[in-house]
Protein backbone atom coordinates (compact mmCIF):
# COMPACT_ATOMS: atom_id res chain seq x y z
CA UNK A 1 0.00 0.00 0.00
CA UNK A 2 1.67 3.26 -1.21
CA UNK A 3 2.55 5.87 1.92
CA UNK A 4 0.71 9.02 1.68
CA UNK A 5 -2.21 11.00 1.97
CA UNK A 6 -4.37 8.95 -0.57
CA UNK A 7 -3.66 5.18 0.48
CA UNK A 8 -6.33 2.94 0.25
CA UNK A 9 -6.32 -0.46 2.32
CA UNK A 10 -5.75 -3.38 -0.27
CA UNK A 11 -7.84 -5.37 2.11
CA UNK A 12 -10.78 -3.04 3.81
CA UNK A 13 -11.87 -6.04 5.90
CA UNK A 14 -8.48 -6.08 8.08
CA UNK A 15 -6.19 -3.02 7.03
CA UNK A 16 -8.13 0.63 6.78
CA UNK A 17 -6.68 4.35 6.89
CA UNK A 18 -8.45 5.97 10.02
CA UNK A 19 -8.65 10.03 10.68
CA UNK A 20 -9.29 11.87 14.37
CA UNK A 21 -12.89 11.68 13.73
CA UNK A 22 -13.14 8.28 12.55
CA UNK A 23 -10.36 6.88 15.73
CA UNK A 24 -13.08 6.14 18.33
CA UNK A 25 -14.99 3.94 15.84
CA UNK A 26 -12.02 2.40 13.93
CA UNK A 27 -9.73 1.47 17.03
CA UNK A 28 -11.75 1.98 20.13
CA UNK A 29 -15.12 0.34 19.32
CA UNK A 30 -13.78 -2.11 17.24
CA UNK A 31 -10.76 -2.97 19.38
CA UNK A 32 -13.39 -4.70 21.98
CA UNK A 33 -14.43 -7.49 19.08
CA UNK A 34 -10.64 -8.15 18.34
CA UNK A 35 -7.04 -6.75 18.87
CA UNK A 36 -6.57 -3.58 16.29
CA UNK A 37 -3.01 -2.56 15.49
CA UNK A 38 -2.72 1.25 15.10
CA UNK A 39 0.72 1.98 12.76
CA UNK A 40 1.64 5.48 13.44
CA UNK A 41 3.36 6.86 9.61
CA UNK A 42 4.16 9.74 7.95
CA UNK A 43 5.07 10.46 4.13
CA UNK A 44 8.44 11.44 4.50
CA UNK A 45 9.29 8.16 7.04
CA UNK A 46 11.22 5.90 5.31
CA UNK A 47 11.27 3.06 7.80
CA UNK A 48 7.53 3.26 7.90
CA UNK A 49 7.56 2.36 4.22
CA UNK A 50 9.77 -0.58 4.99
CA UNK A 51 7.49 -1.95 7.61
CA UNK A 52 3.83 -1.06 5.42
CA UNK A 53 4.20 -4.74 3.60
CA UNK A 54 5.50 -6.17 6.62
CA UNK A 55 2.68 -5.54 8.99
CA UNK A 56 -0.40 -5.58 6.63
CA UNK A 57 1.28 -8.94 5.93
CA UNK A 58 1.29 -10.19 9.35
CA UNK A 59 -2.28 -9.02 9.41
CA UNK A 60 -3.93 -10.82 6.56
CA UNK A 61 -2.16 -13.50 7.81
CA UNK A 62 -4.37 -13.80 11.14
CA UNK A 63 -7.40 -14.51 9.52
CA UNK A 64 -9.50 -11.65 10.75
CA UNK A 65 -8.59 -12.15 14.78
CA UNK A 66 -7.08 -8.85 14.12
CA UNK A 67 -6.99 -5.46 12.31
CA UNK A 68 -4.42 -3.12 11.52
CA UNK A 69 -5.67 0.54 11.21
CA UNK A 70 -3.27 3.12 9.94
CA UNK A 71 -2.60 7.13 11.03
CA UNK A 72 -1.09 9.65 8.89
CA UNK A 73 0.21 12.06 12.05
CA UNK A 74 1.15 15.19 9.48
CA UNK A 75 -2.82 14.80 8.73
CA UNK A 76 -3.83 14.26 12.33
CA UNK A 77 -1.60 15.22 14.52
CA UNK A 78 -3.82 15.29 18.11
CA UNK A 79 -4.02 11.68 18.62
CA UNK A 80 -0.34 10.73 18.80
CA UNK A 81 0.15 13.83 20.54
CA UNK A 82 -1.81 12.70 23.19
CA UNK A 83 -0.50 9.45 23.38
CA UNK A 84 2.52 10.85 23.46
CA UNK A 85 4.00 9.56 20.41
CA UNK A 86 7.31 11.38 19.48
CA UNK A 87 8.88 9.04 16.83
CA UNK A 88 7.42 7.18 13.98
CA UNK A 89 6.84 4.26 12.96
CA UNK A 90 5.37 3.24 16.36
CA UNK A 91 2.30 0.60 16.61
CA UNK A 92 -0.06 0.37 19.52
CA UNK A 93 -2.02 -2.47 20.07
CA UNK A 94 -5.45 -2.08 21.47
CA UNK A 95 -7.28 -4.72 23.02
CA UNK A 96 -11.01 -3.84 24.90
CA UNK A 97 -10.96 -0.56 24.11
CA UNK A 98 -7.38 0.41 25.55
CA UNK A 99 -3.36 0.18 24.54
CA UNK A 100 -1.78 -2.73 25.74
CA UNK A 101 1.06 -2.94 23.88
CA UNK A 102 3.30 -1.51 21.03
CA UNK A 103 6.49 -1.43 19.50
CA UNK A 104 8.82 1.41 17.60
CA UNK A 105 10.62 1.36 14.23
CA UNK A 106 10.84 -1.05 11.61
CA UNK A 107 10.88 -4.57 12.84
CA UNK A 108 11.64 -8.02 11.01
CA UNK A 109 8.70 -10.19 9.68
CA UNK A 110 9.65 -12.27 12.46
CA UNK A 111 8.93 -9.97 15.18
CA UNK A 112 5.68 -8.57 13.97
CA UNK A 113 4.15 -12.01 13.38
CA UNK A 114 5.51 -13.18 16.74
CA UNK A 115 3.50 -9.82 17.90
CA UNK A 116 0.65 -10.05 16.67
CA UNK A 117 0.27 -14.10 17.73
CA UNK A 118 1.20 -13.27 21.03
CA UNK A 119 -2.01 -10.60 20.82
CA UNK A 120 -4.39 -13.40 19.12
CA UNK A 121 -2.88 -15.93 21.15
CA UNK A 122 -2.68 -18.16 18.13
CA UNK A 123 -0.35 -18.85 15.09
CA UNK A 124 -0.37 -16.47 12.26
CA UNK A 125 -0.08 -17.70 8.34
CA UNK A 126 -0.76 -21.10 9.79
CA UNK A 127 -2.42 -22.15 6.42
CA UNK A 128 0.76 -21.31 5.21
CA UNK A 129 2.53 -23.11 7.07
CA UNK A 130 0.88 -26.79 6.81
CA UNK A 131 0.70 -25.98 3.06
CA UNK A 132 4.95 -26.17 3.44
CA UNK A 133 5.27 -28.60 5.29
CA UNK A 134 2.73 -30.62 2.90
CA UNK A 135 4.80 -29.50 0.15
CA UNK A 136 8.04 -30.54 1.66
CA UNK A 137 6.89 -33.96 2.41
CA UNK A 138 5.48 -34.24 -1.11
CA UNK A 139 8.84 -33.35 -2.15
CA UNK A 140 11.21 -35.62 0.52
CA UNK A 141 8.77 -38.58 -0.99
CA UNK A 142 9.99 -37.87 -4.54
CA UNK A 143 6.25 -36.47 -5.28
CA UNK A 144 7.91 -33.17 -7.35
CA UNK A 145 4.70 -32.67 -9.52
CA UNK A 146 2.54 -32.29 -6.41
CA UNK A 147 5.29 -30.44 -3.96
CA UNK A 148 5.36 -28.02 -7.10
CA UNK A 149 1.77 -27.97 -7.24
CA UNK A 150 1.53 -27.02 -3.94
CA UNK A 151 4.45 -24.46 -3.74
CA UNK A 152 2.32 -22.28 -6.42
CA UNK A 153 -0.54 -22.00 -4.07
CA UNK A 154 1.39 -20.61 -1.67
CA UNK A 155 3.17 -18.10 -3.83
CA UNK A 156 -0.14 -17.26 -5.73
CA UNK A 157 -1.19 -15.57 -2.16
CA UNK A 158 2.62 -14.51 -1.46
CA UNK A 159 5.17 -14.10 -4.55
CA UNK A 160 7.86 -13.29 -2.10
CA UNK A 161 7.63 -16.55 0.37
CA UNK A 162 11.39 -17.54 0.10
CA UNK A 163 10.56 -21.01 1.41
CA UNK A 164 7.87 -22.05 -1.22
CA UNK A 165 10.45 -19.83 -3.94
CA UNK A 166 12.92 -22.53 -2.86
CA UNK A 167 11.00 -25.66 -2.87
CA UNK A 168 9.27 -24.89 -6.23
CA UNK A 169 13.38 -24.39 -7.50
CA UNK A 170 13.69 -27.91 -6.16
CA UNK A 171 10.78 -29.49 -7.55
CA UNK A 172 12.05 -28.15 -11.26
CA UNK A 173 15.48 -29.67 -10.46
CA UNK A 174 13.89 -33.14 -9.31
CA UNK A 175 12.05 -33.00 -12.55
CA UNK A 176 15.17 -32.03 -14.64
CA UNK A 177 14.18 -27.99 -15.33
CA UNK A 178 17.40 -26.36 -14.87
CA UNK A 179 15.94 -23.56 -16.42
CA UNK A 180 12.89 -22.80 -14.47
CA UNK A 181 14.76 -23.64 -12.03
CA UNK A 182 17.24 -20.52 -12.07
CA UNK A 183 14.04 -18.51 -13.12
CA UNK A 184 12.93 -19.33 -9.85
CA UNK A 185 15.82 -18.45 -7.43
CA UNK A 186 15.97 -15.32 -9.34
CA UNK A 187 12.56 -14.33 -7.98
CA UNK A 188 13.66 -14.65 -4.44
CA UNK A 189 14.01 -10.70 -2.73
CA UNK A 190 17.65 -9.67 -2.12
CA UNK A 191 16.89 -9.91 1.68
CA UNK A 192 15.96 -13.19 1.48
CA UNK A 193 19.27 -14.67 -0.36
CA UNK A 194 20.77 -16.35 2.99
CA UNK A 195 17.65 -18.17 3.61
CA UNK A 196 18.60 -21.76 4.97
CA UNK A 197 15.83 -22.82 2.52
CA UNK A 198 17.29 -20.66 -0.67
CA UNK A 199 21.20 -22.05 0.24
CA UNK A 200 19.56 -25.63 0.12
CA UNK A 201 17.81 -24.91 -2.90
CA UNK A 202 20.76 -23.11 -4.68
CA UNK A 203 22.83 -26.28 -3.81
CA UNK A 204 20.86 -28.37 -5.47
CA UNK A 205 20.80 -26.38 -8.44
CA UNK A 206 24.68 -26.56 -8.79
CA UNK A 207 25.13 -30.17 -8.03
CA UNK A 208 22.10 -30.73 -10.93
CA UNK A 209 24.54 -28.48 -13.76
CA UNK A 210 27.71 -30.44 -12.58
CA UNK A 211 26.05 -33.65 -13.29
CA UNK A 212 24.51 -32.22 -16.76
CA UNK A 213 28.56 -32.50 -17.48
CA UNK A 214 29.67 -36.14 -16.64
CA UNK A 215 29.49 -38.61 -18.88
CA UNK A 216 27.13 -42.51 -18.11
CA UNK A 217 27.57 -43.68 -14.17
CA UNK A 218 28.57 -47.44 -15.45
CA UNK A 219 31.33 -45.82 -17.41
CA UNK A 220 32.35 -43.84 -14.15
CA UNK A 221 31.95 -47.02 -12.29
CA UNK A 222 34.32 -48.38 -15.12
CA UNK A 223 36.77 -46.01 -14.70
CA UNK A 224 36.99 -45.75 -10.97
CA UNK A 225 36.75 -49.87 -10.78
CA UNK A 226 39.93 -49.81 -12.98
CA UNK A 227 42.28 -47.19 -10.84
CA UNK A 228 40.71 -46.84 -7.59
CA UNK A 229 43.36 -43.95 -7.40
CA UNK A 230 41.46 -41.88 -10.08
CA UNK A 231 40.00 -39.44 -7.31
CA UNK A 232 38.62 -37.38 -10.36
CA UNK A 233 36.69 -40.26 -11.64
CA UNK A 234 35.21 -41.19 -8.32
CA UNK A 235 34.63 -37.09 -7.72
CA UNK A 236 32.44 -36.92 -10.95
CA UNK A 237 30.71 -40.76 -10.06
CA UNK A 238 29.76 -39.32 -6.75
CA UNK A 239 28.17 -36.42 -8.31
CA UNK A 240 26.33 -38.65 -11.02
CA UNK A 241 25.25 -40.70 -8.31
CA UNK A 242 23.81 -38.22 -6.16
CA UNK A 243 22.04 -36.57 -9.52
CA UNK A 244 20.13 -40.29 -9.40
CA UNK A 245 19.01 -39.72 -5.85
CA UNK A 246 21.76 -42.46 -4.72
CA UNK A 247 22.88 -40.30 -2.06
CA UNK A 248 24.87 -43.23 0.28
CA UNK A 249 26.84 -44.45 -2.53
CA UNK A 250 27.85 -41.01 -3.56
CA UNK A 251 28.81 -40.22 0.15
CA UNK A 252 30.88 -43.73 0.28
CA UNK A 253 32.67 -42.33 -3.05
CA UNK A 254 33.73 -39.06 -1.30
CA UNK A 255 34.62 -39.58 2.10
CA UNK A 256 36.88 -42.40 0.37
CA UNK A 257 38.86 -39.02 -1.57
CA UNK A 258 38.67 -37.71 1.83
CA UNK A 259 40.73 -40.60 3.03
CA UNK A 260 43.02 -41.55 0.75
CA UNK A 261 43.72 -38.05 0.24
CA UNK A 262 42.31 -35.35 2.34
CA UNK A 263 44.37 -32.65 -0.39
CA UNK A 264 43.11 -33.46 -3.18
CA UNK A 265 42.14 -30.95 -5.63
CA UNK A 266 42.44 -28.17 -2.94
CA UNK A 267 40.33 -30.25 -0.68
CA UNK A 268 37.47 -30.58 -3.15
CA UNK A 269 35.95 -33.86 -2.19
CA UNK A 270 35.17 -32.37 1.65
CA UNK A 271 33.94 -29.21 -0.15
CA UNK A 272 31.74 -31.02 -2.20
CA UNK A 273 30.64 -33.39 0.57
CA UNK A 274 29.45 -30.02 2.26
CA UNK A 275 27.34 -28.58 -0.74
CA UNK A 276 26.02 -31.89 -0.36
CA UNK A 277 24.83 -31.59 3.01
CA UNK A 278 23.51 -28.09 1.84
CA UNK A 279 21.97 -29.64 -0.71
CA UNK A 280 20.21 -32.37 1.01
CA UNK A 281 19.09 -29.81 4.64
CA UNK A 282 20.78 -30.85 7.94
CA UNK A 283 17.80 -32.83 9.44
CA UNK A 284 18.21 -35.55 6.64
CA UNK A 285 19.62 -39.07 7.43
CA UNK A 286 22.35 -39.12 4.50
CA UNK A 287 23.67 -35.16 5.83
CA UNK A 288 23.48 -36.65 9.71
CA UNK A 289 25.80 -39.69 8.45
CA UNK A 290 27.76 -38.11 6.11
CA UNK A 291 28.99 -35.45 9.12
CA UNK A 292 29.64 -38.39 11.13
CA UNK A 293 31.56 -40.39 9.03
CA UNK A 294 33.72 -37.10 7.67
CA UNK A 295 34.28 -35.88 11.52
CA UNK A 296 35.54 -39.72 12.28
CA UNK A 297 37.87 -38.86 9.44
CA UNK A 298 39.02 -35.73 9.74
CA UNK A 299 39.48 -35.97 13.46
CA UNK A 300 40.53 -39.79 13.69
Amino acid sequence: MPQDGGATATAPDVVKETTTQAFVKDVIEESRRQPVLVDFWAPWCGPCKQLTPVLEKAVKGAKGKAKLVKMNIDEHPSIPGQMGIQSIPAVIAFVNGQPIDGFLGALPESQVTAFIERLIKDRVGGEEKDLLKEADAALAEGDATTAADIYAQILAKDATNAQALAGLARAYVETGAIEQAKQTLALVPQSKQNDPAVAAARAALELAEQAKSLGPVAELEQKVAANPLDHQARYDLAVALNAQGRRKEALDHLLEIVRRDRKWNDDGARKQLVQLFDAWGPTDEATIEGRRRLSSILFA
